[in-house]
């Protein structure tokens, strides 16, 4: 199973310029807690409601003059369209990330894949096993 399999193709985009108040409606409208800052098509940046707490809530900054490249974490760690479920986790463990923007060759943005959705499929493939065994047990 690739990462594409499991990601999110509806990335909420943004470019450098944009408001972090926008970027914070945008968030609270579609449900997300991050937006993939891009160049054409090519993710340039991550900012996520963490970013916004430390950056503008906490400091008391006004949203509305503070933009997605002052606060973004820049060159965000991708991951490739076909890159392997178990790669996806190490490469979060080893850039300590929860999201990951995933590119095509080309190196644009085609979705993104979050700790939650690989919680979600574990939680399921645990299901199918748990089920293995309570069929193949012997009742107590």
């Amino acid at each position: 199973m690739t990462v594409q399999d499991i990601a999110r193709t509806a990335v909420m985009t943004a470019q450098r310029d944009q408001t972090t108040g926008n970027l914070a409606t945008v968030m609270k409208e579609e449900d997300v807690g991050s937006v993939v800052v891009v160049e054409g098509r090519h993710p340039v940046g991550i900012v996520t409601d963490r970013d916004l707490t430390l950056h503008v809530v906490e400091p008391r900054a006004d949203p509305a003059d503070v933009t997605a490249e002052e606060v973004m974490t820049e060159t965000p760690a991708t991951i490739h369209t076909d890159a392997g479920v178990f790669e996806a986790t190490a490469a979060m463990f080893e850039h300590a990330v929860r999201r990951m923007p995933i590119v095509d060759g080309e190196g644009n943005l085609t979705g993104i894949v979050t700790l939650d959705d690989l919680v979600v499929l574990l939680t399921d493939e645990l299901d199918n096993l748990a089920g293995v065994i309570e069929a193949e047990s012997p009742p107590y």
